[in-house]
């Protein structure tokens, strides 16, 4: 009852902020909401699909092994054939499978088998929702790629696109993930057990997939469509790789670019975290905070997360989170927001044995996209360079894409709530 309040209150929010409300389209809006639902019983209850997908996200995991065999080869102890402990981190794990899972997801573009799933999905979403062809190839194209990579299957038509076009593109990437971190985040939650690799991968590969819709709906409610809109399909623009060898190699540089800017970015907010938290905590003990917080709460003194935990725990009750884990799911929507998802994640695979299966569940869909403040520069960056003549709109909706990412993932995160009593 909750998580279908929740879905009551940031609807009416975010209408009450749209910036054409008498310009909604409820049909595309209800319609969206509908989606999410269908997608989600079919994925989630119904047992042939929930196989499928199973098999899927067990593939991605093979996949995955794949990935450290590589790092074993090139980083391992000769010697002996094993991998130090000194391998068996962040660095090494984690961010490799980054750079491995993009080139793979550039030779699947290349090859074109991307753009046939893609193809089948902006279908759907087109025929239900009404969307334009390019709007549609967007939203299905995020599914897969990020949120700089979905915008270049639509490049040509960036620049024709309305305002509400625009917001769709840019909440869209900050409601779902690229397939180069989906990986990393299995890595992240699941650890080294393949079985646990495996529940994680189902339900990432869920998120992704029907945050689409929830992305339609928060983009349409808070930057409704007011301009004539333009009919007929939209062609997938193929890749530029003359062979599926320059793919490898055009992905593997893309991915170490990311791979690198994900771990310098870690390393630094993390260091801006402690030296806050250690500024908070002398407030907190200066002003006698810290004792009452210690007597009080789980938090031993004044901190960033205690802030940012109970500025989102509201938000958590919404959703559904069992009302023990609230403040540490608020908590962990805040770090997302506010850093990214992946500090995020990996604090939700620190604390999760200390939280209810659900809550670990309903958290693994809430911080599955890239709704976050640095992902506003990355899309006026990225998509900017695609389309010059609209970097000043990009600027303008930046901050609206943001609380629609955030939005779409929360609608999304109730729809599991609601469905995982």
């Amino acid at each position: 009852m909750r998580a279908i309040l929740g879905i009551l209150v940031f609807t009416a929010l975010m209408w009450l902020f749209s910036s054409a409300r008498k310009s909604v389209a409820w049909r595309t809006i209800l319609g969206a909401l509908a989606l999410q639902f269908v997608m989600a019983f079919l994925v989630l209850k119904v047992p042939f699909i929930n196989s499928a997908f199973r098999w899927v996200a067990e593939t991605f995991v093979q996949v995955i092994g794949y990935t450290w065999k590589g790092t074993d080869f090139l980083l391992g102890r000769f010697s002996d054939g094993q991998v130090g402990p000194y391998l068996e981190n962040f660095a090494f794990r984690i961010l490799a499978t980054i750079v491995f899972f993009s080139a793979l997801s550039a030779l699947l573009h290349h090859l074109g088998i991307l753009a046939f799933f893609i193809r089948g999905f902006a279908w759907i979403m087109r025929y239900t929702l009404r969307l334009t062809g390019r709007e549609s190839l967007s939203v299905a194209g995020n599914v897969f790629l990020g949120q700089t990579e979905s915008p270049l299957l639509i490049r040509p038509y960036l620049d024709q696109m309305s305002r509400s076009e625009l917001m769709l593109v840019m909440t869209g990437g900050m409601a779902t993930i690229a397939g180069s971190v989906f990986a990393a985040y299995v890595g992240i939650l699941g650890g080294t057990d393949p079985e646990t690799q495996a529940y994680f991968a189902t339900h990432l590969l869920t998120a992704s997939l029907i945050s689409a819709p929830a992305s339609v709906a928060a983009a349409k409610l808070l930057v409704p469509e007011t301009e004539p809109q333009v009919a007929g399909n939209a062609q997938i623009v193929k890749s530029s790789a003359s062979n599926f060898l320059e793919a490898i190699t055009n992905g593997t540089r893309d991915g170490l670019s990311l791979a690198a800017n994900v771990g310098v970015m870690l390393l630094v907010f993390t260091a801006f975290v402690y030296m806050f938290n250690d500024l908070l905590g002398w407030v907190g003990g200066l002003t006698g905070l810290n004792p009452i917080l210690a007597a009080n709460t789980s938090f031993e003194s004044l901190s960033m997360e205690c802030i940012l935990g109970y500025i989102g725990a509201p938000i958590a009750w919404l959703v559904g989170v069992s009302s023990d884990d609230i403040v540490l799911v608020g908590q962990l929507l805040g770090e997302k927001t506010v850093i990214n998802e992946f500090y995020a994640y990996e604090t939700l695979g620190k604390i999760k044995s200390g939280m209810s299966e659900r809550s670990v569940l309903i958290s693994t869909y809430i911080l599955c996209g890239f709704a976050n403040f640095a992902s506003i520069g990355i899309q006026v960056g990225g998509i900017g360079v695609l389309a010059p003549s609209r970097r000043g709109e990009l600027a303008r909706l930046g901050f609206r894409a943001l609380i629609a990412g955030t939005a779409a993932c929360l609608l999304t995160a109730c729809v599991i709530s609601i469905m995982h009593p």
